[in-house]
């Protein structure tokens, strides 16, 4: 009932400041950042690319475990205050707003099948700082605005990873290695893994790699922002 309220409460417009109906960015807002994401991006990861190049030098160099990514905006400013307000802030109205793009997201980009959405689960330390998992709670608006099922507890964690904050791609690939588990079976089912950041995409990775052990056909990434490169 709560989200349901959250969803028709007149409220600001968490970019501008502008009276919209409910948790969601105005109209003007939704708009700039669904023009800014149409930049050329590797079909494989979501990264920017240059305007000559079909894929990213990461993706050739070592291609991920899945198949595709389809990324809400980047994160840069004036869009990544919305990451920011869920995940250091603890404002759940934040998550529905980021669902709302996700899924415009992807309903501008439709993958070929219907996913079955899992979302990469938080550490213990995270959870216990927040209280939540951002993911979780992006997945869950999700699900119900696609319509698709949203799978609980699909994604377990081995062990315990530092913060990755300040690691390099390197640091992280090697240390994300083999964290996830996954003790469902989903013999060919096409998942959709959910996340709220992409940075280097180890983490993907991982999970992904877990979801195809467990007999999954395929794993596209649906994540609310990407982080662009840099230099």
């Amino acid at each position: 009932m709560g989200r349901r309220l959250l969803a028709r409460v007149p409220c600001d417009c968490p970019l501008c400041g502008a009276r919209v109906g409910g948790a969601r960015l105005c109209e003007g807002c939704e708009t700039d950042l669904a023009e800014a994401s149409l930049a050329p991006r590797c079909p494989r990861c979501a990264q920017r690319l240059a305007p000559d190049a079909l894929h990213c030098a990461d993706c050739l160099a070592r291609p991920p475990a899945f198949t595709g990514t389809i990324a809400a905006f980047d994160y840069e400013p004036p869009a990544e205050v919305l990451i920011r307000q869920l995940k250091t802030q603890l404002r759940l109205s934040a998550a529905p707003v980021l669902a709302r793009l996700l899924a415009h997201a992807v309903w501008s980009e439709p993958p070929p099948h219907a996913l079955l959405l899992a979302p990469v689960p938080s550490s213990r330390a995270s959870l216990r700082r927040r209280g939540m998992n951002p993911a979780a709670e992006i997945a869950r608006g999700l699900a119900a605005l696609l319509g698709w099922p949203l799978l609980r507890g699909a994604l377990r964690r081995r062990r315990e990873t530092p913060r990755q904050t300040a690691l390099g791609r390197r640091a992280r690939l090697s240390g994300a290695r083999g964290v996830f588990h996954c003790p469902r079976d989903l013999s060919g089912r096409h998942v959709g893994l959910v996340d709220d950041v992409m940075t280097t995409g180890s983490t993907a990775d991982a999970a992904a790699r877990a979801l195809l052990a467990a007999g999954a056909a395929s794993v596209t990434v649906l994540v609310a922002a990407r982080t662009p490169r840099t230099g």
